[in-house]
């Protein structure tokens, strides 16, 4: 005797799916890559239509006096930060003779520490003349300024080597006249006194020299100093080149419209909550996905596949309907014209066992206003339906989208195929269809999925509906009976998972 266990519970579904979210975002290829392409032409377009102004280039070697071959870029640095002050454009402007202010003037030059004594100066001007007339004056007000603050620093610290000097020679003085005093006086103190003297005139006359000697090293070194800062690459014109500037540009657009792009899909796809995914879509309508249709394209290398595809799926569903003792209904979500056109091909496929009328519930004029050709099968409206004869067989056309009537759909059929296109509904909205079907007590026998993803690995089978033989043998005994009328306690046809161990038996 078997009997059920109880399923296990399932793990906690993540708060973010990866699998789908990268699904929905190569879904969305389209619209990331027009954004990629979009920054791909506006950056060339600002290439072209607004081209880099002339630009002038200068180098200039700055001599420091605390250079350091262990020093990390601090003072080259300092002074790319005194380029950047108004003194030095003011003092430009005015070589160059410019009414222009200095703030003004500041926000078109740039400088860069190429090395720790090595300044490159950038800028910009209305010409070529002009732009190197600045950069010439900028550097030379650089230089100037940079010179001017080595020889103060160099004048104030000589003076105060000398202001000590000028100290311990006023003290010196003092120790002499002590000395001539002294010397007048005899005693064992006084020999003393004079002794201490002699000392303190020896101390002091050793520092005055070597105050005197580091007071003329201070001036020796400024020369260096200021003959080591020049500049050592006239200003020149840097060669502008516009195919060049536009595939940069380009390539910067590029990449900022695909990040942008990707960064809007993969928002779009987590708010928009719009399943892709065959398990998804199979869990969230409570009815397996039980054969795909690809969207139709035109290249040719797949249209042969699609329309084998296409006949597969005519086949299954024409098999299902023979199989069927209650009229079968296709409802579409988000691609009523490929419903409408499973329709007639479906139809088609059944004249051959007698007459077949489609039963039009599609809110849109993909059956109603198509041109009528000799041999189509008949199409009549919703409202037509009751006027059908019964020995006729009947395959209805309707619309789960928004604002259905579903009242309604029991009308087009008791047994429904639900068509459906890959991220066009919402989670919300599957859930909704599934519930006003099992309301409305609508049997769904499958999904068939309008273009998947093609690398989607998903399982789309459910594996807890009712067991599919005593669904099989229940429609069986129906039909012999004669009875047309679908119980509707049954629900939708799911598959089962059998056991496959002695313990699952059990």
């Amino acid at each position: 005797m078997t009997t059920s266990t109880s399923s296990e519970s399932s793990p906690a579904a993540p708060l973010l799916d990866v699998q789908a979210l990268v699904v929905a975002v190569r879904r969305r290829r389209r619209f990331w890559c027009s954004v990629g392409l979009v920054g791909l032409l506006a950056g060339g377009s600002v290439a072209v239509l607004k081209p880099p102004p002339p630009t002038a280039v200068t180098k200039v070697l700055v001599a420091h006096q605390e250079d350091q071959p262990n020093d990390p870029g601090t003072l080259i640095r300092t002074d790319v930060a005194l380029l950047q002050t108004t003194r030095i454009a003011d003092q430009a402007l005015r070589t160059l003779k410019s009414s222009e202010k200095p703030e003004d003037f500041m926000q078109e030059y740039v400088g860069l520490g190429l090395t720790n004594n090595l300044l490159q100066i950038t800028v910009t001007g209305d010409t070529d003349a002009e732009a190197v007339a600045r950069a010439k004056a900028l550097a030379q007000a650089f230089v100037a300024d940079h010179v001017r603050r080595i020889q103060e620093a160099a004048t104030a610290e000589s003076k105060a080597l000398l202001d000590q000097r000028d100290r311990l020679q006023d003290e010196l003085a003092q120790v002499n006249k002590a000395i001539g005093d002294g010397s007048q006086r005899s005693g064992p103190t006084a020999a003393s006194d004079l002794e201490s003297l002699f000392a303190r005139r020896a101390e002091l006359t050793s520092s005055i020299s070597d105050f005197t000697q580091r007071a003329s090293e201070a001036r020796i070194g400024t020369p260096q100093l200021v003959a080591g800062t020049q500049i050592v690459d006239d200003p020149r014109v840097l060669a502008h080149s516009l195919p060049r500037t536009a595939a940069t540009d380009a390539g910067i657009g590029l990449v900022l419209g695909l990040v942008l792009g990707l960064a809007l899909a993969a928002v779009g796809s987590v708010v928009a909550d719009r399943p892709v995914l065959r398990r998804e879509i199979a869990s969230n309508l409570g009815a397996s996905v039980i054969t795909e249709l690809p969207r139709r394209s035109v290249r040719p290398w797949r249209r042969r596949r699609v329309r084998v595809a296409r006949e597969r799926l005519v086949t299954s569903l024409a098999r299902t309907a023979r199989g069927s003792a209650e009229p079968v209904s296709l409802l579409e979500l988000g691609c009523a014209r490929s419903t409408s056109g499973l329709a007639l091909d479906l139809a088609g496929a059944l004249t051959a066992d007698g007459p077949v009328v489609v039963v039009d519930g599609l809110p849109g004029p993909q059956l109603a206003k198509r041109r009528r050709k000799p041999g189509d099968v008949t199409v009549v409206g919703g409202e037509s339906a009751a006027a059908v004869p019964h020995q006729d067989r009947r395959i209805g056309v309707g619309s789960v989208a928004p604002g259905t009537a579903w009242t309604d759909l029991r009308y087009l059929g008791t047994r429904t195929v639900l068509v459906v296109r890959a991220g066009h509904g919402s989670t919300a909205w599957l859930h909704t269809v599934a519930r006003q079907l099992a309301d409305q007590r609508i049997a769904v026998v499958g999904v068939v999925l309008i273009d998947p993803d093609p690398r989607d690995r998903t399982d789309g089978t459910l594996w807890d509906g009712p067991h599919t033989a005593a669904r099989a043998q229940s429609e069986r005994a129906a039909r012999q009976n004669g009875t047309d009328r679908w119980r509707a306690e049954q629900l939708p046809m799911r598959a089962t998972r059998f056991p496959d161990s002695d313990q699952e038996a059990r």
